[in-house]
């Protein structure tokens, strides 16, 4: 009797990205787009849209959130046109880290923000991947990836997503689904990566802090921006 094999999981989900790879290959080929979001909207200014302070939380300037080495650096400086890197401190004397790199073309593969995997990576951290999670930020959720980053005594958790024009989203099928929907209507969108990062040894405890941070940010800002910088609510 021949037994039959059956694709895992991981397997399935290889072949689907596959074929989405050759499908926006085909379709970036016959439709060719052309219509840059990013002429169309508002300019994206990083250090003025983010607030330095709000609510409960003011700019720290004495904790630089980790940085990517000057070779890494020169490549990322090609894919964005701007980059932000802040640390926020509350009343209680926690603190939060956040980068923000905004890119005018998410179209393909090879001009889409990275991951922050590949950059804590390249600065000799041991990264691990603790899922996936989605959190309300106002009156949506946002889909998001969570990681532990250690370098020595170091333990940093983080949280981050991607946003290709007011789409939020993760890298992998998700992006590719929202490079492709983009692609078939002729545009080229813009996007940004946004990472929130913390020093603690409880990663649990850190995660609930990057929530209220979140939170509270998205409060802040205007409603215009938001959807740029969290996604629209579906």
């Amino acid at each position: 009797m021949r037994h039959r094999t059956v694709p895992t999981p991981s397997t399935v989900q290889s072949l689907m990205i596959a074929v989405l790879f050759i499908a926006t290959a085909l379709a970036a080929h016959t439709f060719k787009p052309t219509q840059r979001l990013a002429d169309q909207r508002s300019k994206i200014n990083l250090a003025t849209e983010i607030p330095t302070a709000f609510g409960d939380w003011t700019e720290d300037t004495l904790l630089i959130p980790i940085l990517p080495n000057p070779e890494v650096q020169a490549k990322l400086d090609v894919l964005y046109s701007s980059t932000l890197a802040r640390t926020y401190r509350n009343s209680a004397g926690q603190r939060v880290m956040l980068s923000i790199a905004y890119g005018s073309d998410q179209s393909s593969e090879a001009t889409s923000v990275h991951r922050p995997e590949f950059c804590y990576s390249a600065q000799g951290f041991k990264v691990s991947n603790l899922g996936q999670a989605a959190l309300n930020i106002g009156s949506h959720q946002l889909n998001v990836q969570r990681l532990l980053g250690e370098l020595g005594q170091r333990r940093e958790t983080i949280t981050y997503w991607i946003t290709m024009d007011e789409t939020a989203t993760l890298p992998g099928l998700g992006r590719k689904l929202a490079q492709m929907r983009y692609g078939l209507r002729g545009e080229i969108p813009d996007g940004l990566l946004f990472r929130v990062s913390t020093l603690a040894a409880n990663s649990g405890q850190s995660y609930e802090l990057q929530n209220q941070f979140l939170n509270d940010l998205a409060m802040n800002m205007s409603p215009v921006l938001v959807p740029r910088y969290f996604g629209r609510s579906n």
